[in-house]
């Protein structure tokens, strides 16, 4: 695993937020629960993303996620799935 990807074990989870985000496709602006976003994280920065459905036009947005991203998720109750090697 990168080393610019925290691990998550060492991450404490408290009280669910609600995030800001924005659909590339629409460009409409909104704010998210964490139930609405999904964390994956992979084995490296370009393998490690969060996505969610835009609530305005129901496209699928993938972005990417970096250490900062990944740890304000984590803490702020988003489900998070671990994406194996299969090296």
């Amino acid at each position: 695993m990168s080393s610019d990807i925290p691990d998550i074990s060492s991450l404490e989870r408290v009280t669910p937020m609600v995030f800001k985000a924005g659909c590339p496709d629409c460009r409409a602006r909104f704010e998210l629960s964490a139930p609405a976003l999904r964390l994956a994280i992979g084995g490296s920065a370009t393998t490690t993303f969060y996505s969610f459905t835009c609530p305005e036009c129901g496209a699928g947005v993938r972005k990417p996620a970096g250490e900062r991203i990944v740890e304000l998720l984590i803490r702020g109750g988003v489900r998070t799935l671990r994406l194996h090697s299969t090296v």
